[in-house]
């Protein structure tokens, strides 16, 4: 039966991409893109997974829906009251079938978009792949799909190329959503677009949510578009979680100094605040060589010895297990929120 009304379980996730050198391409390392991370997402909500590039998010959400394989670790889908581990899953049948409750956004409008199919073919691709309908029930499905994410049936015989990325992206949302899934990995659908087209895209996940009772795995680097649209947020650094909150709680009172840094380097539109931000130094660590102890501890500015042996754990940080922070110190130090910048 369906645990807590789950409908994702990760555990102990690990992708590592082999480094091989040498004319007989031995392998001689791994990049540990994600390094063992465990969270769950929730029916209805929408979560957020956060992190500069390189610290493993996109990776996350292809293992997730098996477009890459997984090294270790489990990842449940809780499919009708049933669990279904996507890292053991080898029967193709049983695979497709899967996806269509398990849809992927892409980032780029420009690439994700077959330019040589027109836009009728790309959204009724999903249905002619699983035998669903004839071509004029196909018809009509796209039909209603154009026209709920803003678009007109006059262009269902156009072409990719004949869009702005803004009606790419939307062209995008109404092929994931062709198969009336349950859960969408939004894999930073607006990191592309124009400011004012990421609000309109933005209020359109969220309409389609409240209609369609889905559930978002939503990836970004802009944590303002995170504060928007999540419910609850994941920060990861170097292929590891560092924190887990509500989305409210984290902008007040983050309890990760790295969730400091990113808050705090969410641009300011009032000209009045005096902004004194702390910035990190050095680069992020080699993903295949990280350091020992705390992988945050070369750029903390609060590192102490132990950050530098121990690996902290993401433990609870609360009565309810809510919240949790991988911080040898988390409750010992007072990090400033986003909410907290000083008007002058």
């Amino acid at each position: 039966m369906m645990k807590n009304n789950l409908v994702l379980e990760v555990k102990d996730l690990k992708k590592y991409f082999p480094i091989k050198k040498g004319f007989f391409k031995k392998t001689v390392g791994n990049v540990k893109a994600v390094d063992g991370i465990s969270f769950d997402v929730k029916k209805g909500e929408t979560v957020g997974l956060v992190g500069e590039s390189g610290c493993g998010k996109s990776t996350t959400g292809r293992c997730i829906i098996k477009l890459l394989e997984s090294t270790g670790g489990e990842i449940n889908f809780y499919r009708d009251g049933d669990k279904v581990d996507i890292v053991s899953l080898k029967n193709k049948k049983l695979l497709r079938d899967l996806r269509s409750d398990l849809q992927i956004i892409f980032q780029d409008p420009f690439s994700s978009l077959d330019n040589r199919m027109s836009i009728r073919d790309i959204i009724a691709e999903p249905l002619r792949v699983n035998k669903i309908g004839n071509r004029k029930d196909r018809t009509e499905k796209v039909s209603a799909l154009l026209k709920r994410v803003g678009l007109k049936d006059y262009h269902m015989n156009r072409y990719p190329h004949e869009f702005s990325g803004g009606q790419r992206q939307r062209i995008g949302i109404a092929r994931a959503l062709t198969l009336n899934p349950e859960f969408i990995i939004c894999d930073e659908p607006v990191s592309a677009l124009d400011v004012s087209i990421q609000a309109q895209i933005l209020n359109l996940l969220s309409e389609l949510q409240e209609e369609m009772g889905l559930t978002y795995l939503f990836i970004a680097h802009d944590l303002s578009v995170i504060e928007y649209i999540c419910d609850r947020v994941i920060v990861m650094y170097l292929g590891k979680i560092v924190e887990i909150a509500d989305s409210s709680v984290i902008y007040q009172n983050p309890k990760h100094p790295y969730s400091e840094a990113l808050l705090q380097a969410i641009p300011v539109g009032n000209p009045r605040v005096n902004q004194q931000r702390k910035l990190l130094g050095g680069n992020v660590p080699n993903p295949a060589n990280p350091p020992e102890g705390c992988n945050f501890n070369t750029r903390c500015p609060y590192v102490r010895p132990l950050c530098k042996k121990e690996e902290p754990e993401l433990d609870s940080v609360n009565d309810r297990g809510e919240r949790k922070v991988a911080c040898h110190f988390a409750d010992q130090m007072e990090l400033t929120g986003y909410t907290n910048l000083r008007l002058t």
